[in-house]
């Protein structure tokens, strides 16, 4: 093809994909297969398509998170490990017309940070919590967390996590739905086209919510993490769909509105 036929092709081609505005020209440290990074742009997109970039506050903890800063073209707050859901509704009270997300992990909203997710729950604060649940620690180097599963190996749990020596996976999303608080709690996932548009039309929802001052919203997220997983992206996926939905089934577990 001659470069007059190539630059005429050119000039007819429409861009229809492209970075969301509410994400920084950074490319991100997330491993291979990790789905924080598809989280982060269903986030992105879902403060552009709100139109609301110049007011929106994130908070988000020390953890794979940690660069949310950096990838995010919002404010965001790094509060210490497992004090997100405080420091977020210390921002939503003092500036009632921003609109405040944390994004935690599920050893900072569930292990160290139980107390003060419990409590903005149960306080029906208006914010939104993403909450990404990989059934480990992932950034510290693969050791059981509190939604680390059955019989799964982690550093910590070479053998394998049992009931008698560790308890039971702590399944947060229904644990805080018995709570009067909170608006709106479910559960997606991101392995496939069909779970990225649940979920973006989750957390479309769960910002709606907040900016309706409705109250509490969470979306939590089965997310793979195949180096602490030793596994490849595919096996990782296919191991959220077979095991991990068995212990944390998908979809709505509230909605008051």
């Amino acid at each position: 093809m001659s470069e007059e036929a190539v630059a005429e092709n050119t000039k007819e081609m429409k861009k229809v994909f492209d970075r969301p505005e509410s994400l920084n020209d950074q490319q991100f440290s997330y491993c291979p297969g990790c789905h924080h990074g598809v989280i982060n742009r269903l986030i992105a997109e879902a403060i552009d398509e709100l139109g609301i970039q110049d007011t929106t506050v994130g908070t988000a903890p020390v953890g794979c998170s940690v660069f949310l800063y950096k990838w995010f073209d919002i404010d965001v707050i790094q509060p210490a490990h497992g004090r997100v859901s405080a420091v977020a509704t210390g921002a939503k009270r003092a500036r009632p017309d921003l609109t405040v997300f944390a994004y935690q992990g599920d050893g900072d909203f569930a292990s160290i940070g139980t107390n003060n997710s419990t409590h903005a729950a149960n306080r029906g604060e208006n914010i939104t919590t993403f909450f990404i649940n990989n059934t480990l620690y992932g950034m510290t180097g693969g050791e059981m967390a509190p939604t680390t599963l059955i019989g799964q190996k982690t550093t910590t749990t070479p053998q394998g996590r049992t009931a008698k020596d560790y308890g039971y996976p702590i399944k947060m999303s229904e644990m805080l739905a018995e709570l009067d608080g909170p608006t709106y709690i479910t559960r997606q996932a991101v392995y496939d086209p069909k779970r990225i548009d649940k979920a973006r039309t989750a957390i479309k929802k769960a910002f709606r919510f907040q900016m309706e001052d409705e109250g509490y919203s969470l979306i939590e997220f089965l997310s793979a993490c195949p180096i602490n997983w030793g596994m490849d992206p595919v096996e990782a996926n296919e191991r959220i769909k077979k095991e991990v939905e068995e212990v944390y089934p998908l979809g709505d577990i509230i909605e008051r509105s």
